[in-house]
């Protein structure tokens, strides 16, 4: 067995000395960052005047009378991503169109415009209260390109900016995280402009004085982009995080200088940087359809149950968070196709990890039962607190006459979870870290998946 006295005496003193103060090794998450890793999945909803246009990106030029919901629920949109296990929404309030799912003050293009409950509509309210009524956490999406705006490019659309995100920072309660997307500046209706407008993505949102904004309106927030400053884009839109994916990371912007919104090496994303300065960890977003938004002819295209069993282990199960897009339709609601994908893998996770058939916490490696147990599932996890610190790690049974090595895997951090190609039946396991600069693992657990 790999006891603490036997660590001490393979380990460097500098280690050692580190071990005993729990010195933090390289980057450590804030509070805000160790709250947004427990959530693991969240939900994404996509919804604005593209949804009745049929389209990905609209041009800004549409008519906020084809907004209308006529069904809209939002206690039934929010239930059945309770019911897949989801832990937060967060809502497209202003998509690359501009038109905005609240009644602001800062432009016409709004509900207040719609014939849609007579103007009076308020989706963001909607769904923010009944995120709270199931207890999910509410987070805002509000695209920084504005297709419909006339002073989009002018240093009056950033204060314009910034007055919308005062708002939704402001009326709509707790804020868990604020979204900012990477598209910036083209083709545009811009109040009848109909122009294409370019930006320095670099420079022209003077994004840390935006940060600062919501750093002083919703403290407990973690802010999302390519760059963070809290939380990153894996780089694809797959759902899929690297392997290894490690928490911290450095991001550089494509010609190598420095990064921002918009502007990342993306190919670096996935896997982040070892030894990165930052604690920046992975979002992976993924849509449930081919597109973001709802389009009647996708409905066959709904992703399954195996398939978002697959992403969950493929994103949450490499220690980045899942956020997937469930887009509701022209009535309001989740069509019924994905409300039964949801609810299916929402009894997967459930079936699967409500309870462990053997575990150990603290610093134990070794697992000796009183009688075998089958798993196919291995979930391991690291006291991020104090920062990364395993780099591999192996997992071993006993077999009556010698260990057999049955897993391995790299990253840990806040969890890795390990899906065996069949299951095996062991009296007694042991985890062996392969490589660490001194390992503080939180947990190693085994599950079993229900039987088909």
């Amino acid at each position: 067995m790999l006891t603490r006295r036997t660590l001490l005496a393979a380990m460097p003193a500098a280690f050692v000395r580190a071990a005993s103060t729990r010195a933090p090794y390289g980057a450590v998450p804030s509070e805000r960052q160790l709250r947004w890793h427990e959530l693991e999945t969240t939900a994404f909803l996509h919804f604005t005047v593209n949804t009745f246009t049929d389209k990905e990106w609209g041009y800004g030029d549409e008519d906020p009378n084809l907004f209308n919901p006529a069904a809209f629920d939002p206690d039934a949109i929010v239930s059945a991503l309770a019911a897949a296990g989801m832990r937060g929404v967060i809502l497209t309030c202003k998509h690359h169109d501009g038109f905005c799912l609240w009644p602001t003050a800062t432009t016409d293009h709004s509900v207040r415009s719609s014939s849609w409950r007579s103007g009076k509509g308020d989706v963001v309210r909607a769904l923010s209260d009944a995120a709270r009524r199931h207890k999910l956490k509410f987070g805002v999406y509000l695209s920084p390109w504005d297709r419909n705006s006339p002073r989009y490019g002018t240093p009056e659309y950033v204060a314009m900016y910034r007055a919308q995100l005062t708002e939704l920072l402001t009326r709509y309660g707790p804020i868990f995280e604020v979204w900012h997307d990477g598209a910036n500046g083209g083709d545009g209706f811009y109040g009848g402009a109909r122009e294409k407008r370019t930006i320095d993505k670099r420079t022209y949102y003077d994004w840390p004085t935006t940060w600062d904004l919501v750093r002083k309106l919703q403290p407990e927030a973690v802010i999302f982009s390519d760059v963070g400053p809290d939380v990153r884009w894996v780089g694809n839109e797959r759902g899929i995080a690297g392997d290894p994916c490690w928490a911290t990371y450095d991001p550089v912007g494509a010609d190598g200088g420095p990064a921002s919104p918009g502007d990342v090496r993306d190919k670096e994303s996935p896997a982040g940087h070892r030894h990165g300065s930052k604690w920046l960890p992975a979002e992976c977003d993924v849509s449930i359809r081919p597109g973001w938004f709802w389009h009647e002819k996708e409905n066959v295209r709904v992703k399954t149950p195996a398939q978002l069993i697959d992403l969950y282990y493929k994103s949450v199960g490499r220690g980045a968070n899942l956020l997937l897009n469930v887009p509701p339709n022209r009535d309001g609601l989740l069509s019924a196709e994905d409300v039964a994908s949801l609810k299916a893998f929402g009894d997967y996770r459930r079936a699967t990890f409500a309870k462990s058939v053997a575990e150990a916490k603290g610093r134990v490696t070794e697992l000796r039962l009183k009688h075998e147990v089958t798993f196919n599932v291995i979930r391991l996890t690291e006291d991020i607190r104090y920062g990364q610190r395993v780099d591999g790690v192996a997992i071993d049974r006993w077999t009556s006459e010698d260990w057999e090595q049955i897993a391995t895997a790299t990253s840990i951090g806040p969890r890795r979870l390990i899906r065996l190609d069949r299951p095996v039946t062991a009296a007694r396991l042991r985890l062996r870290v392969t490589t660490s600069a001194w390992p503080m693992i939180n947990e190693f657990a085994l599950f079993a998946e229900p039987k088909n």
